[in-house]
């Protein structure tokens, strides 16, 4: 079964990109340009539904969100003049199955052929709190440990699950949050909205964008593949913002992420956060971090970081100081609740999000229980929509010139995704497996590795009948120096 995808979700969100453009009316909808480019065709689906199921149209956003990253793709190679195969005009494809085993990559992630290991620690889940549910997220000791700090309790799960049900849900909420923990009160759908914070994240558009400055067009000849010869610092970490960096490192982009030193991220995250992209660990609070953090951006094409809004700042990484000191950048960031509102500078997750924003209560299995999508939309979804920013910024700069800026949050995709049609006679999403056994075999290749084989899924799509892939080799995590390629 294979379809033409266009117009629907993938149109919409194809205008939110290009209204960031400002190509586009701001609503993205009434009065926007949904034309694709010129010469480019409709996106082909292939593969039966079914793969992801919901109570909300997970999978189609999940489709319309890499679809959008691939045709920004191709869009980009046709406009620096790159082979567009027998046609003479790009061609894009997803398969169905595919874009679910890539959003659910985590879980299919094998280190010499075992299991990555489990996707939560045992304090990142729901509990009952008096009079509702919490949801706290302590994958990282630093949080785990502010979430018992706050609760003043052992880290057992049931002198945790004592602690909270002494509580209200908001309370627990604001003493997690307060102590520099991430948790979130579980709400409906109407609650977060009637909210401040869900207010906030309402009057912002999927794809923020603005343009500072008149740095001239940067231009660069085609390549092999339609981001070759792109320089993107990477500066996320989990999954959202790795998914973007990952997936133009596959578009060909020479990808360097950066961590600070005393902060390692989680070891499944170190292979499937580190696909198609090289490693390093630099301290950008020393004067040497610092210097050598603004050398790699005046050599950059795209920035992607995934700060909280603000906390770059201190680094002269804000949106006038890197346009005055790096014009012509591309800068792509992501958070968790975006830059507005009273959560701007809050921590977050996707499971925070969907706990807080009504996703979990909308996938009950009962109406009282809360529950879960069959992956994480919001992080995966979010990403591929960062990396079509980045490819669209990119376009938009070679043109127009100027610094770009985009910004992304999960939030804003979480209130996307509740605004869309809905089949409310389907059942909830199930647990999810640890080893999902949902055809994601036919979508793994295997790479090589300091530690030995790493098995993931390949990066979805084809171009010109030619499917994208991961370089053979996986950095180690922090194995390479804070430098670009001699060229």
């Amino acid at each position: 079964m294979t379809e033409a995808l266009w117009p629907g979700l993938l149109a919409g969100a194809w205008a939110a990109l290009a209204a960031a453009d400002g190509d586009a009316a701001p609503d993205g909808a009434d009065g926007a340009d949904l034309r694709l480019p010129a010469g480019l065709e409709v996106l082909w689906v292939g593969g039966a539904p079914g793969h992801l199921p919901s109570r909300l149209p997970v999978e189609e956003v999940a489709i319309a969100c890499t679809g959008a990253a691939l045709l920004a793709a191709a869009a980009l190679h046709a406009q620096r003049g790159g082979d567009c195969g027998s046609r003479g005009s790009p061609t894009a494809r997803l398969d169905r199955g595919h874009v679910a085993a890539a959003f659910r990559s985590e879980a299919h992630l094998q280190i010499n052929g075992e299991q990555a290991g489990p996707g939560f620690a045992p304090l990142s889940r729901f509990w009952r709190a008096a009079d509702g549910w919490v949801r706290t997220h302590g994958n990282y000791p630093w949080h785990r440990s502010a979430l018992l700090r706050a609760l003043g309790c052992p880290g057992e799960p049931d002198s945790v699950a004592a602690a909270i049900a002494a509580l209200g849900a908001r309370e627990a909420e604001d003493l997690v949050t307060g102590a520099g923990g991430v948790a979130a009160a579980v709400r409906g759908e109407d609650s977060w909205q009637a909210e401040p914070p869900g207010r906030a994240v309402a009057a912002t558009r999927l794809v923020e964008g603005m343009s500072i400055g008149g740095a001239p067009p940067r231009w660069r000849a085609a390549g092999a593949l339609p981001a070759s010869g792109v320089q993107v610092l990477d500066l996320t970490r989990v999954i959202a913002g790795p998914v973007a960096t990952r997936y133009l490192g596959a578009l060909g982009a020479d990808v360097l992420r950066l961590d600070a030193p005393d902060r390692p991220e989680l070891t499944p995250q170190t292979y499937d956060g580190l696909l198609a992209k090289r490693s390093a660990l630099l301290d950008f609070g020393t004067a040497d971090g610092h210097a050598r953090l603004h050398g790699l951006l005046s050599a950059a094409d795209v920035l992607v970081h995934g700060y909280r809004p603000h906390a770059l700042e201190r680094f002269g990484l804000g949106p006038e100081a890197l346009a005055e000191r790096h014009p012509g950048l591309v800068v792509v960031s992501l958070s968790a609740w975006g830059s507005r509102g009273p959560w701007g500078d809050r921590r977050g997750f996707d499971s925070i999000v969907q706990a807080a924003s009504g996703i979990a209560m909308a996938e009950s299995p009962d109406g009282e229980r809360p529950g879960a999508m069959p992956c994480q939309l919001l992080d995966h979804g979010t990403g591929y929509l960062c990396a079509a920013a980045a490819l669209r910024g990119l376009a938009r700069q070679s043109t127009h010139g100027g610094t770009q800026f985009r910004e992304l949050s999960l939030a804003r995709t979480a209130h996307w995704l509740l605004g869309l049609p809905r089949d409310v006679g389907s059942s909830p999403a199930p647990v999810p497996a640890a080893a999902p056994a949902d055809g994601g075999g036919t979508w793994l290749t295997t790479l090589d590795s300091a530690e030995g084989p790493v098995t993931t899924v390949r990066p979805p799509g084809e171009l010109d009948d030619e499917g994208l892939a991961w370089p053979r080799s996986l950095s180690r995590y922090g194995g390479d120096q804070p430098a670009w390629r001699l060229t």
